[in-house]
C-alpha cells in the first residue's frame, strides 16, 4: 500500500507539470518575502548604526569636539549642574601611519606623560607584545593551523586568539616599567574605531604635559591638545543621587545598552548619562558632536558644527532643599540620643505642588555608624523613590472613600469606638477608647475601630463579640482599586529611571483586610504618600509627579511642561470634600496632627503610626517589632499650594520601652515653616 501511494504521488507531479510549477512558484514567493522582510529590518532598525559604519569605513567621517551637556537649573534659575573646562590631550591616527612607527611614537610620548599604566590589563599587554614582536607571535601558530587557515577552516581572529592564549608570563617578563607605560599609551591610541579621536588624558593634565604636546605637534603625528569639558555638581552631595552621573570617555556607553546607543548614532567611547536625571534626560542634555571629513592630504573639512546640549529647569527649589536637609541632619542625629531608637536610621521629606505634580523638595538623610563607631549623616534622597514603608493611619482618607462609595457609611454616621474581639484573635483597639464618634471625628482622632467596622460592612460581615471573622474577600479588590486611584500601590510616573511601587501582600484573609484598612499591610514609598495627599488636596485629581519644570531654548525662553493628569478618583466630589474637612480637623486642637505644620495657614493633614518589623540579628527574618511614624499634609486647605510628606521608619523599639520620639512632629513642623518662610499663601516666592 505504501509503495502504491508513493507512486501515485510521484505520478501526480510527473503528469501534472503545471502543479509542479505552481509549487515551485509558491516556494520562491515565500523566499522572496523572507528576504524583503530582512532587508526592511536592516534598513529601518539598523539604519543609524550601518550609516555610521559606512561613513567611517568609506568616507573617512570623523566625529570630534564633543559639545558640552546642557546645564541643569532649579526653579529660580539657580545653577545646579554645570560643565567646567579641562585640558585634554588626544590622539587622532594619521592616515598613513604604520604599526611600527606608531609604537615608536608611543614610546616617545609615554616618557613625557604621567599615565596610570596600572589600568593596563594582561590582555592589553599581550596585544602589545604581538604588535611589538609579530614574528614571535607567528611562531606560536602550528603549521597545521596555518594550513587550516589557508583552507578557510580557521579565521584570522581565531588564529589571533590562539596567539593571545599562548603568550606566557615568561614572554611578558621582558617588559620593564617603561615598556608597560608605552603599552598602556599604545592601548589608548588604538582603542575604539580607527578614525575616532582617542582621549589620552583628560584629568590632571599638567602645564608641562600640555606644553610638550603643543610644542611638538609637527613631530608627534596625531597628538594634539584642546579644552574639553567635565561635569560638575555645584551643591556637593545635595540631590547627588537624584542628578545621577555621566560616563567617562574611558567607560563609554554602558555595555548593557550598547545596541540601543549604537543604533541612535552614539560611538563606543561617548559620554552618556548612566543614572538619575542625567540618564532620564539624556536625549535633551546631550551635546551634538562636530562632524569632519578627512581629506586625502590629512586635513579636516567641517561638515556639521556641534551644538551644546539643551538646558533644563527642575521644579526643585534649592534654597528650600538645603533648608530641609539642614533640618533633617540636625534631627536624625539628635534622635539617636533618645531611648528606644536602636533601629531608627533615616527620615524622608517630600514637598510638592499638588496642582502640577512638581517636586519642590526631595530630601532624605540616613544616620549610620562609621568605622570608628561614630554616627555620620549620609544623603538618602533617592530613598523617597526606592524604599518602602508601612504607612499606618495616613491611608484612612482612602479607606473613608471606600466607605462612602459602598454606602456603608454616610455623612454623620456614628459608631462606637471600643475594643473588638474575634475568635482565636487578640483584641483590636484604637490608640484609646474614643466612645461614640462620627465619620469626621474618626479622622480627627484617627480611630482604628471605625475603619475596622467599615471594612466589616464592606465585607458583608455583622460583628458579634468573639465571633469567627469571615469576610467576603472581594472587599480586598474594592479597597485596592480605590487605593490605586489615589496613587497608593502604583507608580507615580515620576521622570526618573527607577521607581518602586511598594510591597503588595499576596494573601487575602479577613484579618488582613482589617489591617489593610488602617495601613498595616501593603507598603508604599514616601513619594507615593506624597502623590496620595496631593490627590486629596487636588480634589481627587491625581497628577503625574515630576522633577522637570521645563526646557530652555537657545534664546533662554522656558518651555514649561504641562501637568499630566493620570486619573480622577472614582468617587463623588462631595466625598472628597468631606475627607478634606476631616483632615482639617486633624490639625485642630485635640486632633492627632495639631501643630504638625507649625505656622502654615489653614493646614489639613493626617498622622500615621504603624507597627513595623526589622531583622535585629541578620538572620533574614523580620520579626523584631518597631514603630514607624508618618505625616501627610497640605496648606492652605481652601486653596492648596503645597503638600508635605514626612516619614520616619522604625523610630521606636517597642520591646525596649514605652518612650516614643516625636522626631516626625519636629521635622514636619520645621519643614512646613521653612516653606512658608520662602513662599506666600499663593505659592509665590517672597
Amino acid at each position: 500500500m505504501k509503495t502504491k501511494k508513493k507512486k501515485r504521488r510521484n505520478n501526480y507531479f510527473k503528469y501534472n507539470p503545471n502543479k509542479r510549477m505552481n509549487f515551485l512558484i509558491i516556494i520562491l514567493f515565500f523566499l522572496f518575502v523572507i528576504i524583503i522582510s530582512r532587508l526592511c529590518f536592516l534598513t529601518i532598525n539598523m539604519n543609524h548604526y550601518y550609516k555610521m559604519i559606512l561613513n567611517k569605513e568609506t568616507n573617512n567621517i570623523v566625529y570630534k569636539d564633543t559639545s558640552p551637556r546642557g546645564r541643569i537649573y532649579d526653579r529660580n534659575n539657580k545653577l545646579l549642574v554645570d560643565n567646567i573646562s579641562v585640558k585634554k590631550i588626544y590622539y587622532l591616527k594619521s592616515k598613513n601611519i604604520n604599526e611600527s612607527d606608531e609604537i615608536k611614537l608611543a614610546y616617545e610620548v609615554s616618557k613625557h606623560l604621567d599615565l596610570d599604566y596600572n589600568k593596563l590589563n594582561i590582555r592589553n599587554l599581550k596585544e602589545f607584545y604581538l604588535s611589538l614582536y609579530p614574528e614571535k607571535g607567528n611562531k606560536l601558530i602550528t603549521e597545521n593551523e596555518y594550513n587550516l587557515y589557508n583552507n578557510r577552516k580557521l579565521t584570522y581572529n581565531e588564529l589571533y586568539e590562539y596567539k593571545i592564549d599562548r603568550i606566557t608570563k615568561d614572554d611578558l617578563s621582558v617588559f620593564n616599567e617603561d615598556d608597560k607605560k608605552c603599552a598602556y599609551l599604545y592601548y589608548l591610541m588604538n582603542k575604539g574605531y580607527r578614525s575616532d579621536e582617542k582621549t589620552i588624558k583628560l584629568k590632571n593634565v599638567t602645564e608641562e604635559e600640555y606644553a610638550y604636546i603643543n610644542e611638538n605637534i609637527e613631530i608627534l603625528k596625531g597628538f594634539n591638545t584642546k579644552l574639553d569639558w567635565e561635569r560638575v555638581y555645584l551643591y556637593g552631595d545635595t540631590l547627588r543621587n537624584i542628578f545621577g552621573s555621566v560616563s567617562t570617555e574611558e567607560t563609554g556607553i554602558p555595555y548593557e545598552k550598547k545596541t540601543y546607543y549604537l543604533n541612535k548614532g552614539y560611538l563606543l567611547n561617548d559620554r552618556v548619562g548612566i543614572s538619575g536625571l542625567e540618564e532620564y534626560y539624556e536625549d535633551i542634555l546631550k551635546g551634538e558632536k562636530s562632524t569632519y571629513q578627512i581629506l586625502d592630504d590629512g586635513s579636516f573639512k567641517l561638515i556639521k558644527e556641534g551644538k551644546k546640549g539643551k538646558d533644563i529647569v527642575l521644579s526643585i527649589d534649592i534654597d528650600l532643599q538645603l533648608k530641609v536637609e539642614e533640618i533633617l541632619k540636625y534631627e536624625v542625629l539628635n534622635v539617636k540620643k533618645e531611648p528606644n531608637t536602636k533601629f531608627y536610621n533615616r527620615s524622608f521629606v517630600v514637598i510638592q505642588e499638588p496642582s502640577t505634580g512638581e517636586i519642590l523638595t526631595l530630601a532624605g538623610k540616613q544616620v549610620l555608624k562609621n568605622s570608628l563607631g561614630k554616627y555620620e549623616i549620609y544623603d538618602y534622597s533617592i530613598g523617597n523613590i526606592t524604599s518602602t514603608i508601612t504607612p499606618g493611619s495616613v491611608v484612612k482618607g482612602a479607606s473613608h472613600t471606600v466607605g462612602y462609595n459602598t454606602k456603608v457609611i454616610k455623612f454623620g454616621t456614628v459608631m462606637e469606638d471600643s475594643c473588638i474581639k474575634f475568635l482565636n484573635m487578640p483584641r483590636k483597639c484604637s490608640w484609646t477608647n474614643l466612645g461614640m464618634i462620627n465619620d469626621l471625628e474618626a479622622l480627627k482622632y484617627s480611630s482604628n475601630i471605625y475603619q475596622f467596622k467599615i471594612a466589616m460592612m464592606v465585607g458583608k460581615f455583622k460583628y458579634k463579640y468573639n465571633s469567627y471573622l469571615d469576610l467576603d474577600l472581594k472587599a480586598f479588590d474594592i479597597y485596592r482599586k480605590t487605593f490605586y486611584q489615589y496613587g497608593l500601590g502604583v507608580k507615580t510616573g515620576i521622570d526618573f529611571p527607577i521607581e518602586e511601587d511598594g510591597y503588595k501582600g499576596g494573601s487575602y484573609a479577613s484579618d488582613l483586610l482589617l489591617n489593610y484598612a488602617i495601613g498595616q499591610y501593603d507598603t508604599y514609598t514616601p513619594l507615593q504618600l506624597s502623590q496620595y495627599i496631593s490627590t486629596i488636596a487636588n480634589n481627587g485629581t491625581r497628577v503625574k509627579t515630576r522633577f522637570l519644570k521645563g526646557i530652555l531654548t537657545e534664546d533662554n525662553i522656558l518651555l514649561e511642561e504641562t501637568p499630566v493628569i493620570l486619573n480622577k478618583v472614582d468617587t463623588k466630589e462631595e466625598y472628597i470634600k468631606r475627607i478634606q474637612e476631616g483632615f482639617k480637623l486633624v490639625m485642630t486642637p485635640s486632633g492627632t496632627g495639631y501643630d504638625f505644620m507649625g505656622n502654615s495657614p489653614r493646614p489639613a493633614g493626617k498622622t500615621g503610626t504603624s507597627e513595623s518589623f526589622v531583622d535585629d540579628n541578620n538572620d533574614g527574618i523580620y520579626d523584631h517589632p518597631t514603630m514607624s511614624n508618618n505625616f501627610i499634609g497640605y496648606a492652605p486647605s481652601n486653596k492648596p499650594v503645597m503638600s508635605i510628606t514626612v516619614s520616619s521608619p522604625d523610630v521606636q523599639d517597642i520591646l525596649s520601652g514605652s518612650f516614643k520620639s516625636n522626631v516626625n512632629y519636629r521635622i514636619s513642623k520645621k519643614c512646613s515653616n521653612a516653606y512658608f518662610n520662602l513662599y506666600d499663601v499663593n505659592g509665590k516666592r517672597k
